[in-house]
């Protein structure tokens, strides 16, 4: 009998064993994983479109230009310091009226000692003029200053001379009146996208358009 208890209580401890062995064995925190590499997700973008490209300027031949700075004949965009050549102009506004070239010198009177050698040009056309200037780099030139006169050639927000000061103004609403609306009959809006080296210019007379001036400060 005794034996029999004995038994019994040892199949009894055996069970009771089993059983908290196997909640221990479910309540054991899982391994934790391997942390993921992060470095999958932050890969450097090399794609073009992360490249950061100043406020106001696209590529174009590549050469960064003011984009805003532009004006556009016959669906071709036309902007300041776009690099051309005599053919180039001539393809995109015809043969000009008139040309003019001055390479400086020491002794032109001019005292620009900085710019010896270079040269600049002054193409003259209908209603428009393109100066352009040696950029010291081979035979390379940049367009400097364009003065149109002509409503034909609209702006690359399509102000043009003729339109309205209401109408520059919602168009180029970043501009000022220089002399703040002192005068109704004559007066220049100004306009600088990037920068106060770079400049558009619109001539203002008796609440119309008379002319617009695009120019960099030459260096």
């Amino acid at each position: 009998m005794k034996a029999l208890k004995k038994s019994a209580a040892l199949v009894s401890l055996a069970l009771l064993l089993t059983i908290l062995l196997a909640g221990c064995q479910e309540n054991r925190p899982a391994s934790p994983e391997a942390p993921a590499d992060s470095s999958a997700n932050h890969s450097p973008d090399n794609s073009a479109d992360s490249e950061v490209i100043k406020e106001g300027t696209i590529p174009k031949d590549g050469n960064v230009i003011l984009k805003e700075l532009s004006f556009v004949h016959q669906d071709i965009t036309i902007a300041l310091s776009d690099i051309v050549d005599d053919a180039k102009l001539e393809s995109m506004l015809g043969k000009a009226e008139e040309k003019e070239s001055h390479t400086y010198s020491a002794d032109d009177g001019l005292n620009m000692d900085h710019w010896l050698g270079r040269t600049k040009n002054l193409f003259k056309f209908p209603g428009l003029e393109i100066e352009t200037f040696d950029t010291g780099k081979g035979s390379d030139f940049r367009i400097t200053r364009i003065e149109i006169t002509d409503s034909k050639y609209p702006t690359i927000r399509n102000i043009k001379v003729g339109d309205s000061v209401e109408e520059l103004k919602q168009a180029y609403p970043e501009g000022n009146l220089m002399g703040n609306g002192a005068t109704g009959e004559e007066d220049d809006y100004r306009y600088t996208p990037v920068n106060y080296v770079d400049v558009m210019t619109f001539h203002i007379r008796n609440e119309k358009i008379e002319s617009i001036r695009i120019s960099t400060l030459l260096d």
